[in-house]
């Protein structure tokens, strides 16, 4: 189904003519409106809906939807920064990133993922839900509730940098953000260029993650956050073993780490955008650490951290800034 464009005549544009029209045959008789020429378009053309292609399939959903209710951080920070007004979002998994709307009590709460107040998405009567990411088992019960609910999570076995351009692009087409979506999409496609421009091609990675005072591996190509970065940039593991999407990262000895030698770290901290009670930086972690002392990374200062709300926010923006970051870390490395 495509969007129908809505006609509107120009009221003003008419009357002129009308009135042109009358005074042309009560003088001279001739033709009506003969020789006036029209100064402003008699047609404006608006578009109320838009047909995309979401996680699911083809849906045709609202033009800037006045009642929208976003489940998924990843485009939480888009929205943000277009000043796109949420009537419900998770509160509860949002940390204090976006307090414009875990702050604003008419924003309703979803809760969180493991077990969310479906009851606020029906209170909110939405005209849009983008549902998706933590809420993907719960699409089924969400669209059952509000039939245009979309996910536009980036898909597993896809190219996560184009995966996250299209989410972009339709979220401009829906909120009319065409232009900002286009930036956006090109400061990412920059950033990706400069860091593997960056990149010497020879040195040794390791992604790690830490969460719960344990350094974790972050396996290539599959890792939480840091795993997309090999493949991309086509980076050389240091340790090449699989491993599994899991947000805590998969175990590993820091001998383990030590005894392969890395030259470059990359990590992120699960834990930092919280910083609970007990909370231990991935910096102390790794380098206070005696047993991770004498790796080239740790020695050299070749350790690039993500950005401490990497693990809620996950959007374009952040991994823009991963790439930002890379790049200047490659490009200043000691030799």
């Amino acid at each position: 189904m495509r969007a129908r464009p809505i006609f509107r005549r120009s009221l003003a544009a008419g009357a002129a003519l009308a009135a042109l029209a009358l005074i042309a045959t009560g003088c001279s008789g001739e033709a009506a409106g003969a020789g006036v020429e029209p100064t402003a378009s008699a047609t404006e053309v608006t578009a109320t809906e838009v047909t995309i292609t979401d996680n699911h399939g083809e849906m045709t959903v609202p033009v800037n939807p006045k009642s929208v209710v976003a489940l998924d951080n990843t485009v939480m920070q888009t929205l943000n920064d277009w000043d796109i007004a949420l009537a419900a979002a998770p509160k509860g998994v949002m940390g204090t990133v976006w307090p414009k709307y875990t702050d604003d009590p008419k924003v309703l709460d979803v809760g969180m993922h493991r077990e969310p107040n479906l009851e606020a998405i029906v209170e909110a009567e939405p005209d849009l839900v983008i549902g998706g990411y933590r809420f993907a088992s719960f699409y089924n019960d969400i669209i059952a509730l509000a039939p245009t609910t979309i996910e536009l999570s980036p898909r597993d076995g896809e190219d996560p940098v184009e995966e996250l351009k299209r989410q972009t692009t339709i979220l401009g087409q829906i909120f009319a953000r065409e232009d900002d979506a286009e930036k956006l999409n090109a400061a990412m496609d920059e950033a990706l260029a400069a860091a593997k421009k960056s990149y010497d091609g020879t040195s040794t990675v390791a992604g790690l993650i830490t969460s719960g005072g344990k350094i974790n591996y972050a396996a290539p190509g599959e890792g939480r956050g840091v795993g997309s970065l090999f493949t991309e940039l086509n980076l050389v593991p240091a340790i090449d073993s699989s491993g599994s999407t899991n947000h805590q990262g998969d175990e590993i000895s820091v001998e383990a780490i030590a005894a392969a030698g890395p030259e470059w770290l990359i990590v992120l901290d699960r834990d930092g955008a919280f910083q609970e009670d007990g909370y231990i930086s991935a910096a102390e972690l790794i380098e206070q650490s005696e047993a991770l002392k004498n790796v080239p990374a740790v020695q050299k200062g070749q350790i690039v951290y993500l950005d401490s709300n990497f693990y809620l926010t996950e959007g374009i923006q952040a991994y823009t800034g991963l790439y930002d970051s890379v790049a200047q870390a490659f490009s200043g490395a000691k030799s």
